[in-house]
């Protein structure tokens, strides 16, 4: 990864606009997601991360669910953490931003005492998972109507 691209907490409502953009470029206008299921709940509680370039123009973004959130998602393990909402900006694909990412989830997520981080990857993405430590478990099963693979990794 480039040393300009810098990834932090989106603290304030300025920063979680930019995440919910760069995920509405990303899920919604190209990979077809409606609208409507992309932006959830889980949203209001979740740590919010975006990846910035030097000029501070968002390239990425990612949440950690935790607590309840996240047990309703990975199998009802309130010590693990759950990982989603991953989205890259097309120009910036390929320098590093999706796996600076997800170290910063991992960071986050160790901060608040948890002992794993559980996601859903769809299942084109499940190399670059992989190649970060994660492996994946159970059946593949369609989200958002693209197949994806659970994936798990301790911290």
């Amino acid at each position: 990864m480039s040393p300009a691209v810098t990834v932090r907490a989106a603290e304030d409502p300025a920063d979680r606009e930019a995440c919910f953009a760069v995920r509405k470029e990303v899920f919604v206008a190209e990979q077809g997601v409606p609208e409507d299921i992309e932006y959830d709940a889980h949203d209001a509680d979740a740590v919010h991360l975006l990846a910035l370039d030097a000029d501070g123009t968002p390239l990425g973004t990612a949440r950690l669910l935790h607590g309840a959130a996240a047990a309703a998602k990975n199998g009802g393990d309130p010590a693990v953490g759950s990982l989603g909402r991953l989205a890259v900006l097309r120009r910036a694909r390929g320098l590093g931003v999706g796996a600076a990412l997800v170290r910063a989830v991992e960071d986050a997520a160790r901060e608040r005492g948890l002992t794993g981080v559980d996601l859903h990857a769809q299942t084109h993405a499940l190399g670059f998972y992989e190649r970060l430590g994660y492996e994946a478990y159970g059946p593949e099963f369609p989200d958002a109507g693209m197949p994806h693979r659970a994936m798990r990794r301790a911290l």
